[in-house]
């Protein structure tokens, strides 16, 4: 990935999921790792036909060391029901395996990575990828997007079909967590289906 920094040394040769996820919580890539409270690997097995990237870990991910069991973890399990995608087939990850946010009082509020996050957690989303080597990926928000593809992408240019990578077909989406914060107004029903249906585009390559 441009600009990557020097955090290949963390990551080990050997791509099997349960050594790449211990040596990680050694990665010092960044200085994300000292506020939060552990590293957040992923979820799901090697064997999975579709792998899911968002972000990054949010507050409750951070404490569960887990992906995607937050609110809006509860929103992409509807999703993906609706598109007819088992979560437990999927492989689920972040771009950065660190919470980051910021502390005001007793909460903890997100805060978007930087490109040098990105950079530094580059190496261990391409040995995820080597390791899974998954049908299609799913790029769930611009960040996400960005450490996929490469290249800095606009979600409303490229969503809605599939984009056939050199490496692998890839489907850019919102992330849930943007649907999530239009629970309760307008325009939730449309973004929650909208989602839906970029998943249903993955599904017949997982």
């Amino acid at each position: 990935m441009a600009g990557q920094t020097d955090a290949t040394p963390w990551v080990p040769e050997s791509r099997e999921l349960s050594d790449l996820e211990s040596a990680a919580h050694d990665c010092r890539g960044c200085e994300l790792w000292q506020p939060a409270t552990q590293v957040v690997f992923s979820s799901g097995e090697r064997s999975a036909r579709i792998m899911l990237v968002g972000e990054q870990p949010g507050d409750r991910e951070d404490e569960q060391g887990e992906p995607f069991v937050g609110p809006a973890g509860r929103v992409l399990d509807e999703a993906l029901d609706e598109a007819g995608i088992d979560r437990s087939a999927a492989y689920l990850t972040n771009a950065v395996k660190h919470f980051r946010f910021e502390q005001r009082g007793k909460r903890r509020i997100h805060q978007k990575p930087d490109v040098r996050h990105l950079s530094a957690c580059h190496p261990w989303l391409e040995a995820e990828l080597e390791a899974v080597a998954p049908g299609v990926v799913v790029a769930m928000g611009a960040t996400a997007a960005r450490a996929v593809l490469d290249r800095a992408v606009k979600i409303g240019d490229v969503r809605g079909r599939v984009l056939e990578e050199p490496a692998r077909p890839v489907v850019v989406t919102t992330h849930p967590s943007a649907v999530l914060r239009l629970r309760g107004r307008d325009g939730y029903d449309e973004a929650f289906g909208a989602l839906v249906e970029d998943l249903r585009l993955a599904a017949p390559y997982a």
